[in-house]
């Protein structure tokens, strides 16, 4: 059984909503997420994540987003609004070749750092989502440590998921890049070339911007089309491979809506193909589960069983990996699909 890691502070963030078309919905990333994992995991060993500085953290973001978080809810209280949320957007469109400024105002310094109305910000969002970068650097942490045998896999617990957070901005129900961070910490511990492989039902828009232009970190991913009508929209086709270093390490494979089993586990097995070929000798997985059948996110069809053996595929590749949590949002099935997967990652039964 491999170690958890989690946080104490992840049920802290609090959505409430998200704003989608323009109307106030029940959001899908709610705190329960925690519970159900937890409760499916139980029996394996349970660590807290330890206090880590923000030298890693501000490696893979900007510090202005960092401080953007970190001080948005206490400057925003004094509209007396339950969360923060964005409405004007400096676009393209907006500035054209006008400077980009720091706006004084926090209503619209919101849309300054957050790229959609869905991600609202709480009381508590930047203790969660600082808390999530903890529970991935506690991972790297295990992973490599010198004093012990360490775990050839570690999975983090973390919330608020982090894939879609770009250097510069949140959205997407991400704050902070949590496998970024892993990816980078794994760098700095010595290993020269790592993956990142996302089995997200959706693009890692986020993770693929921040690695975009380097060649010592492959991104690959595989995920329902954005170009059938699925966020993020704007990225995750097949023709982004890289630019300057970075050319050749990003891989993104497109799957049609109604993808079962069958394709989307040969998707997997090109990605653990990408990771031999790169020469990879650590591996990050963005572990989403929305993929699943009954979720209500995407409209993917894979089954516990699908994930059991995707598992398997990425363990085959005997690297020492770090499994941080991302999508997936049916309660009922939530902590069976992360089990399911990470006994085939451990090559253990789940």
């Amino acid at each position: 059984m491999m170690p958890v890691v989690g946080s104490r502070l992840a049920t802290g963030h609090v959505p409430g909503a998200e704003i989608w078309l323009g109307t106030r919905t029940p959001g899908t990333e709610v705190p329960e997420r925690v519970a159900a994992i937890e409760a499916a995991l139980a029996d394996w060993p349970r660590i807290e994540a330890a206090a880590h500085d923000d030298d890693v953290l501000l490696a893979v973001h900007d510090p202005r987003l960092v401080e953007h978080l970190r001080t948005i809810w206490s400057r925003w209280d004094a509209y007396g609004t339950d969360r923060v949320v964005p409405y004007l957007f400096p676009t393209p469109g907006l500035l054209g070749d006008l400077p980009e400024r720091e706006p004084t105002a926090p209503h619209a310094a919101a849309g300054r750092y957050c790229y959609d109305t869905m991600t609202l910000v709480c009381p508590s969002t930047w203790e969660a989502a600082r808390g999530a970068v903890d529970v991935a650097l506690t991972c790297v942490d295990l992973l490599c440590r010198g004093d012990s045998p360490a775990p050839r896999a570690v999975y983090g617990l973390t919330r608020p998921p982090g894939h879609h957070a770009t250097r510069t901005a949140y959205g997407g129900s991400c704050y902070l890049n949590n496998a970024a961070v892993a990816a980078e910490a794994l760098r700095r511990a010595g290993h020269e070339r790592v993956a990142v492989v996302d089995v997200d039902a959706h693009h890692g828009n986020g993770t693929q911007d921040i690695f975009y232009a380097r060649g010592d970190v492959l991104y690959a991913s595989l995920h329902v089309d954005p170009g059938a009508g699925w966020f993020p929209h704007y990225a995750g086709f097949a023709d982004e491979t890289g630019v300057g270093p970075g050319v050749g390490a990003n891989l993104n494979i497109q799957l049609p809506p109604g993808t079962g089993d069958g394709a989307w586990l040969g998707a997997v097995r090109r990605l653990a193909d990408e990771v031999s070929a790169f020469g990879a000798t650590a591996l990050v997985v963005s572990l989403g589960v929305d993929a699943a059948a009954a979720d209500p996110e995407s409209p993917l069809e894979v089954t516990p069983e699908g994930y059991a053996e995707a598992g398997r595929i990425l363990g085959s590749l005997a690297l020492p990996a770090v499994a941080l949590q991302e999508g997936g949002y049916d309660l009922p099935t939530l902590g069976g699909l992360v089990r399911a997967f990470l006994g085939g990652l451990a090559g253990s039964p789940a």
